[in-house]
């Protein structure tokens, strides 16, 4: 049996920066073969994960890779078991490199990741001995490359957090245009971080879900209506519609007749009218577009000038640089989203190790 010294243990932690009672005991069985101490631990590293496999992992950090031009982008989202763990430098340092390794290869989904070439091995192999090192439950969920088509940028934005990431994708009439637009287009990824759209404009609503809305929007708001009557405070209207989907050339004409027969009705001359008339009916689109405005992109009022929406928005800065743009394409991950957590009782715990 070869003599374990600490100089042995100390190399195999600096080499795989296990425990040092870990590498000690692979030292000791595996008779000081360096070599195959390694080996031993990376194996105990993937038993450990398969015994950590029916853990919820649902805390965990978003990460970004952006290429300099422009051209392309990765967001990736890694889970871990506890939100303490997400700020360990270890699993940093791996959603760093996981997203870089994506943005590299190109790959689409975590399969063919798991498949790559990385350092010595491969990608499921350095993964799985990050885990080991780490000590829970880590898994990559998913991921996504944006590419920029002719005359386009993408760019994108994670929340200091890292919990919140956007990857926004524009195409434009010149990539002149769309170089210009870089700086723009993140702001655009911080505003969706912030207002967390689910879809780009209200004409990708399905029409079942807005009709859906609709009833149940308008009878919260008659709900709310009832207490703030009981306490004599003043209403809030109750919209019509919720969506620029449902305002059909048909609705708009109904609209205007009825803001026509209001004037009408309180005296105002005719020659007038048509000061009024635009302003009333952008307000009748406001006041029935509630669902657009929370949930589409383009509809929203855009954070860094609320006077806008991000459509204008996207318009004036694509016109202050002499050309035109269209956001083709956004994506956003937030962390844990859609993963059922686990509750522990804390109390059926400890009753449970007393009985």
């Amino acid at each position: 049996m070869a003599e374990i010294t600490a100089a042995m243990v100390k190399d195999l932690r600096a080499a795989t920066d296990a425990p040092m009672m870990d590498c000690k005991k692979a030292l000791t069985e595996c008779d000081g073969d360096m070599e195959k101490a390694k080996e031993f631990l990376r194996d105990r590293g993937m038993a450990q994960s398969a015994k950590k496999a029916d853990r919820v992992a649902a805390e965990g950090l978003l990460g970004i890779k952006i290429s300099e031009t422009f051209a392309s982008a990765s967001l990736v989202e890694i889970n871990s078991e506890t939100d303490f763990v997400a700020k360990n430098d270890g699993f940093i340092a791996l959603v760093g490199n996981t997203a870089a390794h994506v943005f590299t290869t190109g790959v689409s989904t975590v399969d063919e990741l798991n498949e790559t070439s990385y350092e010595t091995g491969t990608f499921s192999e350095y993964f799985t001995s990050q885990v080991a090192r780490i000590g829970e439950k880590i898994v990559t969920r998913r991921f996504v490359t944006l590419n920029a088509g002719e005359n386009g940028i993408v760019n994108g934005y994670v929340h200091s957090n890292g919990r919140v990431g956007v990857l926004v994708a524009i195409s434009c009439d010149s990539q002149k245009t769309a170089d210009a637009m870089a700086p723009f287009v993140k702001n655009v990824a911080m505003h969706a971080a912030a207002m967390k759209p689910t879809t780009l404009s209200y004409q990708d609503f399905d029409p079942k879900y807005v009709e859906e809305e609709t009833i149940g929007r308008i009878e919260a708001i008659k709900t709310e209506n009832e207490e703030l009557g009981r306490l004599k405070k003043p209403l809030k209207n109750v919209p019509q519609y919720i969506s620029m989907s449902q305002l059909t050339p048909e609705v708009l004409a109904a609209a205007e007749e009825a803001i026509k027969a209001k004037l009408t009705a309180d005296g105002k001359p005719e020659k007038i009218w048509p000061n009024i008339i635009p302003g009333q009916l952008a307000r009748f689109v406001d006041d029935n577009t509630t669902l657009d405005k929370e949930q589409a992109l383009l509809d929203q009022k855009y954070v860094m000038d609320d006077s806008l929406t991000v459509a204008q928005a996207l318009a004036k800065e694509a016109a202050a640089h002499g050309g035109t743009a269209t956001i083709v394409e956004f994506v956003k991950y937030e962390v844990g989203e859609g993963i059922e957590k686990q509750v522990n009782d804390f109390a059926a715990e400890v009753a449970a190790q007393m009985a």
